[in-house]
């Protein structure tokens, strides 16, 4: 016997009950994006898995636990994108979009990780991503925390979420910071977990984003990044608060807030929710301006930020939103009455352009087309059978309301579905 065929643990399917929800994140984050003036970016699924671990990090659990790996027929090694911004960066290099140009993109798709599947967290997993180009300054960073609040805004969730920022330094601060931090943990060895053990001697400052109930009481001690800051990047924090404040956005200064990959610098922030358990951060970002450096490009400043589709579509189907339903169901009686049937549902979707139209398909008696017509949530039914196309007339039935059916003149149906609509 066959094994039953049935989707990859923790890659799932949409089906279209839930495709509305997306349909309409994807039409906000399009129309806010569009406002800032942000272009699209569309890149490959597969990477070459050097871009990630010059750019993620080799000792990050992304690289180091979680990539989907393998060779290809040529011996290379391939990865599934992990994430968006490597690959963002790679196409700006390649295309030469970064030469004194200052580039602000957006990107939406599917990214991998073999991790273990949880609600709003799955193997293959959708981000939309920005990534802007070319300009240093808080007023950038301050830009895309408000451009997520506007579209928190334009979904009605803007009261789920929260603000954490932080603030990283400059490379040569983190690296001043990550020797007394060492110091600190090593103090304090018998009391680390196996991965904050291994992290010691890698990646320190992820210590710090422990969630180990555990260690929580030397985390909550340990020397803080502020005492290793310069004027000048206290002095960006200040101004990025203030933009913030300026704006009416709330926020708290998280100071052990740190992002799980190699690249980030100077500022890092999360939108946090509690309405979806202990996995409650849905859009995260931050600068990285060694980025492009470190990838082969000329020095460039930059900045980004990621959020999961599947995180907000969770919330939004808690806001009890319907999509829009089909205004008409054509049905129809008989070999005329069914031509005549496609050529008016046609036409009406030329006159109704925003408007949905269903005709049936498959035949069928009356009753059983009514059915199938109610089940689509229509608002009316319009019924074409011999007489009524032999007399250019529809016959109108009203399913969500308690009016009688009505028989009108073809020429009239616009109007009577504009009034409808």
């Amino acid at each position: 016997m066959s094994k039953k065929l049935q989707a990859i643990r923790g890659m799932n399917d949409i089906l279209p009950d839930k495709t509305p929800l997306w349909q309409r994140l994807e039409k906000a984050m399009a129309e806010v994006f569009q406002q800032y003036g942000y272009s699209e970016i569309r890149t490959p699924l597969v990477e070459s898995t050097d871009l990630f671990c010059r750019s993620i990090g080799e000792e990050t659990d992304i690289v180091g636990k979680e990539m989907y790996t393998f060779e290809d027929r040529n011996g290379d090694s391939l990865s599934l994108r992990p994430e968006g911004t490597a690959g963002c960066v790679r196409a700006g290099l390649e295309h030469s979009l970064f030469y004194n140009q200052t580039q602000r993109l957006w990107y939406q798709g599917p990214m991998f990780r073999h991790e273990r599947p949880q609600k709003g967290r799955y193997r293959q997993f959708h981000q939309i991503g920005i990534e802007c180009f070319g300009m240093l300054g808080a007023e950038i960073e301050a830009e895309i925390i408000l451009m997520s609040y506007r579209l928190w805004k334009k979904l009605g969730l803007e009261e789920q979420f929260s603000l954490e920022i932080n603030f990283l330094g400059t490379s040569e601060e983190r690296a001043v910071y990550k020797d007394v931090l060492v110091g600190y943990f090593e103090q304090h060895a018998d009391e680390l977990d196996e991965d904050s053990t291994r992290r010691l001697q890698t990646n320190p400052l992820r210590i710090l984003d422990s969630k180990n109930l555990g260690m929580q009481s030397i985390i909550e001690k340990a020397p803080r990044l502020a005492d290793c800051l310069g004027d000048e990047s206290k002095e960006h924090f200040k101004q990025l608060q203030d933009y913030l404040s300026d704006a009416g956005v709330s926020f708290t200064h998280n100071s052990r807030l740190v992002r799980g990959v190699d690249y980030y610098s100077h500022t890092v922030f999360e939108w946090t929710t509690a309405s979806l358990g202990a996995q409650g951060t849905v859009c995260a970002g931050g600068r990285y301006d060694g980025l492009i450096d470190q990838l082969g490009g000329k020095q460039t400043p930059a900045v980004g930020l990621a959020m999961g589709i599947e995180r907000l579509v969770l919330l939004l189907e808690q806001d009890q939103w319907e999509a829009e339903k089909p205004l008409a169901y054509i049905v129809y009686q008989g070999d005329m009455a069914r031509r005549a049937a496609i050529k008016m549902v046609e036409t009406l979707r030329n006159q109704l352009p925003e408007s949905c139209f269903v005709l049936h398909c498959g035949g069928g008696s009356l009753k059983s087309q009514f059915k199938k017509a109610d089940k689509t949530g229509a608002k009316l039914a319009l019924v074409l059978g011999e007489r009524e196309v032999e007399e250019n007339r529809v016959g109108i039935k009203f399913l969500r309301e308690r009016i009688e059916q009505q028989n009108i003149p073809r020429n009239e149906l616009e109007r009577l579905l504009q009034n409808n609509d």
